[in-house]
């Protein structure tokens, strides 16, 4: 009788100095977890346990291009599938906590369950050696750059028998007047200690010439041996290639497996729910020059709208009532002006107003006086003043009542009467006033 090991699920929670190793069963139970340290002795000592436990069929590894880049290395070179898993949301820390165990426990469950399929880059081959010296190269250009813009930022507040000898000066020239200063034993004065400056930030940008010169002499080889192909093209250089190269990585196929995914639908097409679905309609908006459809032209040539998906709908909007509608005053007739016929005689058109002719403010005046505002007018004042016989209640102000003004025609002499002494044309007697 042959004894199969069982097949087991690995998960690493990574770290600077110690990795924490799980395995999980087909099931998804745990199984066991250790510590290990971060050298070699301790990528093959976890090797040698996850195997004690079954046969690894893929290990999850968190952080395989920082903290798990060796024992991703070290597992693919066993022959061992390595997945590269990220760190679980705040969801599930939140929820499960956050330990390392538990993020190693973690990394074998998305493995497992098929969550995690990204494949991580080799970092074996020579791609990596460009990249590595890529970052030399860039921290080596963004120091040169820092080191002109101090340059140049200086001069600026320099003494100026010194800013006038280096104004309008090139970008090599500038360096290499800089780094030819001399300055004086004593640095005291603000002369001497400028030109100090100067002569070592100049000197500093010549060393980081000469280093990137040598970066690119050990990098272009390289890239040649990589992708002689990509540097054949117009237009690509070492540091596009570089570029292209480094993003890749050693094993292209990885950004199809697992890591570029094809686009989602965000709409269902209809042809597949209803294969034989009617053809959608065609868009109000046409680009210019373009014929419209049959059956949106009109004449004897149109298309009778047949096809139930071609009808237009009628409106269905709210009624909109007379008052209600934005139109102008001019161009609405009031209810209570009187129609006449515009063919009367003089007489006729002196008693009744005329309709054939009205603007805006005839309108809105014919409209005022007609009976049935005079009506709404009478009715309105009968009830406030509360008629015959009406008593206002207790607490109503009581309106004032409206006398006739007295008005002054003149002096005593011109047939008028005079005003009496003391009182204004136009005021009230005391006897008529109200009384409060």
């Amino acid at each position: 009788m042959t004894h199969h090991s069982p097949e087991i699920t690995g998960g690493v929670d990574t770290h600077g100095l110690t990795h924490h190793a799980a395995v999980i069963d087909p099931l998804g139970r745990h199984l066991a977890d250790r510590e290990f340290p971060a050298t070699i002795a301790g990528y093959r000592a976890l090797l040698d346990w996850m195997r004690s436990h079954g046969t690894p069929t893929a290990v999850g590894v968190e952080g395989t291009g920082a903290y798990g880049a060796e024992l991703a290395r070290v597992l693919a070179a066993a022959g061992i599938a390595v997945v590269d898993v990220d760190r679980p949301d705040r969801r599930t820390r939140r929820m499960k906590g956050k330990s390392d165990p538990i993020d190693a426990y973690a990394a074998a469950t998305a493995v497992a369950s098929g969550r995690a399929t990204g494949i991580p880059k080799s970092r074996d081959g020579v791609v990596e050696a460009v990249r590595v010296l890529r970052v030399t190269r860039r921290s080596a250009v963004k120091a040169r750059t820092q080191a002109m813009n101090q340059i140049r930022g200086m001069l600026v507040s320099a003494p100026a028998v010194l800013r006038e000898q280096l104004a309008g000066l090139d970008r090599s020239v500038l360096i290499r007047t800089a780094a030819r200063l001399r300055s004086a034993g004593d640095l005291s004065t603000p002369l001497a200690a400028t030109k100090a400056a100067l002569r070592r930030l100049a000197r500093r940008h010549q060393a980081l010439d000469a280093e990137i010169a040598e970066l690119d002499a050990e990098i272009g080889p390289l890239l040649k041996q990589a992708a002689p192909e990509l540097l054949a093209l117009f237009g690509v250089g070492p540091e596009t290639a570089g570029q292209l190269l480094a993003s890749a990585g050693d094993n292209p196929e990885h950004m199809l497996r697992g890591r570029l995914r094809p686009p989602r639908r965000s709409r269902t097409d209809p042809g597949i729910l209803r294969p034989h679905a009617p053809p959608p309609a065609q868009p109000r908006r046409r680009p210019g020059r373009e014929q419209r459809p049959a059956h949106h032209r009109a004449g004897p040539h149109a298309l009778r709208r047949t096809h139930p998906r071609l009808r237009r709908t009628p409106h269905q909007g709210r009624p909109v009532k007379e008052g209600h509608h934005a139109m102008p005053q001019a161009l609405r007739r009031p209810r209570d002006l009187p129609r006449t016929n515009q063919h009367t005689n003089a007489a006729n058109h002196s008693n009744q107003p005329c309709s054939c002719s009205l603007t805006s403010i005839g309108a809105s005046r014919a409209g005022r006086n007609g009976p049935a505002a005079t009506r709404q007018r009478a009715t309105a004042s009968k009830a406030a003043s509360g008629g015959p016989g009406h008593r206002p209640q207790r607490g109503t102000p009581r309106p004032a009542a409206r006398t006739p003004a007295r008005s002054w025609s003149g002096p005593p002499g011109s047939g008028g009467a005079a005003p009496r002494r003391g009182r204004r044309p136009g005021s009230r007697d005391r006897a008529t006033a109200p009384r409060r």
